[in-house]
């Protein structure tokens, strides 16, 4: 057994993001500590995701060809929020393959610079009808593109 202690990651800052929406807390968002709970985080994550997808890279959600599904998400948690905060959903790009992205997302308090919680989430582009792999091409790509982190 190792004596050093765990390697402590940065806290992910507003600054190292491009794109960001505003989200309003809940009521129902607390949970029965009075914070917001943990799965809700990840709903927060996906609508930033979506809507930078839908408003920036114009995927047509309902009836596009291409369709992103979600093969892999992660969350770390940094301070707590809690209804009736205001709160800001941050989004980059970490990474682009071929058919294949992960997003960097962050969630700060209104006012804040330092995220109350980080993470990512991978999307995997396919073909609506077959599910199979498809790459990622276009404006969709050219849009991802805009927000990778430097």
């Amino acid at each position: 057994m190792s004596n050093q202690s765990p390697t402590k990651t940065a806290l992910p800052q507003l600054s190292d993001y491009h794109h960001f929406i505003n989200i309003e807390t809940r009521w129902m968002d607390n949970d029965l500590y009075g914070h917001v709970n943990n799965v809700v985080y990840y709903s927060y994550f996906d609508t930033i995701v979506n809507r930078y997808l839908i408003e920036q890279a114009d995927l047509d959600i309902h009836t596009g060809a291409t369709i992103g599904l979600m093969v892999s998400s992660q969350c770390n948690y940094y301070s707590s929020v809690a209804f009736p905060d205001k709160l800001i959903g941050a989004f980059a790009v970490n990474k682009i393959g071929n058919s294949s992205v992960e997003y960097d997302l962050a969630i700060f308090k209104e006012n804040q610079t330092s995220a109350s919680a980080g993470g990512t989430m991978t999307h995997v582009f396919v073909e609506r009808t077959t599910h199979k792999p498809t790459p990622i091409t276009g404006h969709l790509r050219a849009s991802l593109t805009t927000a990778l982190k430097t």
